[in-house]
């Protein structure tokens, strides 16, 4: 069988029975929130300069945006399991409506920075509903759903930053977020007419019960390592995606356009890479892709110090977002070792827990940014990176 036929099967497959428009919306929902967070690290400088804000109080920013994602999660997930993906995810992005509102109309710094606590919450509620939603739809298939679900979050990272840097530049930075209001409004509608309404049998709170399960197994050396692993990913790609577009400005001497279609493109290749990955991991499980994918993160975040000049930043970029793969193959892992019942409350602690201490990258890196480490940074993210793919192989081979 062709490459070609053997693409056509799988997508005939994942619009097979009605499901497909459910994926449709649940990626269209994805990609805006995805492409809507990675706005902020367009903006920092024009946030920096209204708000007098330092590399480590931008940091910190940012750091409240992950902080916010990582504390809703876990009751995203029980409301998943009680209430529905429908209600959770439509949620999700109404909240994110009213947060990117505020931020627009925000007077002062402390505004700003409570603002952007709630966009995290918003962001927050959406991840494990949809998680649970595609295992429902997609039980065999589950790697292949979110690869496509995740690669349309990065076409969201890469079409919506260099939007906004362009409009910020033209115009204002006001625009250059609030242009995804209309759009997010209409997404939230979309998704509320699309998806299933919830079966009333499936209201059970199982929450006290989930959290039981999840803590004791994460005493086990399998889930244990995969926190580990989780936590690892979630600090580095946090930290990358937070101060890129800065580190090329001040310390490559781009212009802040040409910064931010970088940044478009580390994402843009992560359409093609979550897909791959999710179909690795279907085919070879997580020891066998998971190394693969990571490796040339490894290689990017290494050169990227010693690296100038655009072509060869181009090429370490390219090289930095196979890290994007990791997320298609970690979760679809979880989702399929954590059961059914408790699935949106297992995968919200889990998650969470990580999130919570990957949160701390941005922060972290914006002070060592500041002592005038930038490069040294990048070099330690790799290093990161590189632990994180040795624990892979602590992992059990079935």
């Amino acid at each position: 069988m062709s490459r070609l036929d053997s693409i056509r099967r799988e997508l005939v497959g994942l619009w097979a029975g009605g499901t497909g428009k459910t994926l449709l919306a649940i990626a269209l929902g994805w990609g805006l929130l995805n492409g809507t967070r990675m706005i902020y690290p367009v903006l920092l400088p024009y946030f920096s300069a209204e708000f007098d804000l330092t590399l480590s109080t931008a940091g910190l920013l940012v750091t409240l945006i992950w902080l916010g994602y990582a504390i809703g999660q876990v009751p995203g997930g029980m409301l998943a399991d009680r209430h529905g993906e429908r209600s959770v995810l439509t949620a999700s992005v109404s909240m994110v409506v009213v947060g990117v509102t505020v931020v627009l109309l925000s007077p002062t710094a402390a505004t700003l920075f409570g603002a952007t606590a709630l966009v995290g919450l918003g962001l927050s509620q959406y991840p494990i509903a949809r998680i649970t939603a595609l295992s429902d739809l997609y039980p065999d298939r589950i790697g292949r759903a979110l690869g496509v679900t995740m690669a349309a979050g990065d076409i969201g990272q890469t079409v919506l930053p260099p939007i906004a840097s362009v409009l910020a530049v033209a115009v204002a930075w006001r625009l250059g977020l609030g242009f995804v209001l209309p759009i997010l409004c209409v997404t939230a509608v979309v998704i509320w007419l699309t998806l299933p309404a919830p079966d009333p049998a499936d209201g059970d709170d199982a929450s006290s019960e989930s959290l039981r399960y999840v803590v004791g197994e994460l005493r086990s050396p399998v889930l244990a390592i995969m926190g580990v692993i989780l936590f690892l990913f979630i600090f580095v790609w946090q930290t990358f995606s937070a101060f890129y577009p800065t580190y090329l400005v001040e310390q490559k001497g781009l212009s802040s356009t040409v910064a931010g279609v970088l940044f478009g493109l580390f994402f843009a290749v992560g359409v093609v890479v979550k897909p791959v990955a999710g179909m690795a991991y279907d085919r070879i499980g997580l020891r066998g892709s998971l190394p693969l994918v990571l490796l040339g993160s490894i290689v990017g975040l290494a050169l990227l110090p010693f690296v100038d000049g655009l072509v060869g930043l181009v090429g370490v970029t390219v090289l930095a977002s196979t890290m994007l793969g990791s997320g298609a193959i970690t979760q679809s892992y979880l989702a399929e070792i954590i059961p059914p019942e408790i699935q949106g409350t297992g995968l919200g602690v889990i998650r969470s827990s990580a999130s919570v201490l990957g949160a701390s990258g941005p922060v972290v890196f914006g002070v060592i940014a500041e002592r005038g480490y930038f490069d040294a940074g990048y070099l330690l993210l790799a290093l990161i990176i590189a632990l994180g793919t040795l624990l892979t192989l602590r992992m059990p081979r079935e």
